[in-house]
């Protein structure tokens, strides 16, 4: 196996990937894994991988199919522009009668861009039911020239990658495409939320006031997103967010966040399918405070305060799913929207502590917490 990328101009020419915008194609190298089979060998067990697309683009194989009859697949041309064993008669063998060379997708991946890819193309030949306002922006978005956000990673791995397809046409609708300038100030600390955020260009501080004096939180880029915490929380805004740079930015107002985004990825669970999920596997993560959780944490849980979840996504296990709680479930349900934005398997346990002390777990809760 080897992970080194195959070229745009090989992608181009399989199906379905010749049909995509060429912004998107140019990200797909990078997420396609290169297989060489030599003279003689089997490559039936790859097309025994059900979530991969495996094309043929150098060499021949032999294909056996039920009724015995062979045919030969020339790598590159013809019927290899299609998956391998997908579609019509699936075959019973395959073997190598040369060195040849296969390239390996994620099915659900390709899928999920390929989704979005027809339906921006879609959105582009449209008119917008909008105009953007608020800094002056474009009435007219195409949807297809934002690579800053609409990335390949951020279709299949954040948070469009777990929107429902059928909002995907309305989401797409009711974003706003605003310019703004350096200096701006698109979100002010203590005001109320009206918006969600996303950096198509530019960049952006986030920067809090501690006792009269500013503190940095972050640096913002394109593809990233902010003013989801008051949203999900429906709270005021505990930080202020400030153009860096000139960019343009995406908003979407408080009720059709909470219909398009919202609802499709906090994914709430009772303390019992909580501890099934821990068993097998996941993470209870309490995100209050340090002095909270060590004095009535869930034992063994991890303990990643609030305000800190951006800064720690590199140290978080995206293979690994998170059950997050807080006192109350407000707390929690923000860092699970968080989590999941980012493309993280995240849960929120449903009315935190609180709720799981009123229900007769006080005696499980308040075992003490376990450091990390």
């Amino acid at each position: 196996m080897e992970d080194s990328p195959i070229s745009v101009d090989v992608l181009r020419g399989l199906i379905p990937m010749a049909q995509l915008d060429p912004e998107r194609l140019r990200e797909l190298p990078a997420t396609c894994r290169v297989e060489r089979v030599a003279l003689g060998a089997s490559v039936f067990p790859l097309l025994s991988r059900t979530d991969q697309l495996i094309y043929l683009i150098e060499g021949e194989v032999m294909l056996q199919f039920p009724d015995r009859s062979t045919f030969v697949l020339v790598g590159g041309c013809g019927d290899a522009r299609r998956p391998l064993g997908r579609g019509g008669l699936r075959p019973i063998s395959a073997k190598a009668i040369t060195d040849v060379e296969l390239i390996c997708l994620d099915e659900e991946m390709l899928d999920i861009t390929l989704t979005w890819d027809q339906l921006l193309r879609s959105a582009a030949k449209s008119d917008p039911s909008h105009t953007a306002n608020a800094g002056g922006g474009a009435a007219n978005t195409d949807w297809r020239s934002m690579s800053g956000m609409l990335t390949t990673r951020s279709l299949t791995r954040g948070a469009f990658s777990a929107l429902p397809p059928a909002h995907i046409d309305q989401l797409l609708q009711r974003f706003q495409r605003i310019s703004v300038k350096r200096g701006d100030a698109i979100v002010r600390q203590s005001e109320p939320g009206d918006y969600y955020y996303l950096i198509e260009s530019g960049r952006c501080q986030v920067t809090r006031q501690v006792a009269g004096t500013p503190i940095t939180l972050a640096d913002l880029k394109p593809g990233d997103a902010f003013g989801e915490e008051a949203l999900v929380t429906e709270s005021t805004r505990n930080a202020s967010v400030t153009m860096l740079t000139d960019g343009v930015l995406l908003r979407l107002d408080k009720q059709d966040f909470a219909e398009l985004l919202r609802a499709p990825l906090l994914h709430t669970v009772s303390l019992d399918e909580g501890r099934r999920r821990v068993t097998a596997g996941a993470v209870w993560l309490d995100v209050r405070f340090t002095g909270e959780y060590q004095f009535d944490g869930i034992k063994g849980a991890r303990n990643l305060p609030l305000d800190g979840i951006r800064e720690a996504y590199a140290a978080l296990d995206p293979r690994r799913e998170y059950v997050v709680y807080c006192q109350s479930g407000r707390r929690s349900s923000a860092a699970a929207f968080l989590l999941s934005q980012r493309g993280f398997r995240a849960s929120l346990l449903e009315g935190g502590l609180d709720a799981c002390a009123q229900r007769g777990a006080g005696n499980e809760i308040n075992e003490g917490a376990q450091t990390s």
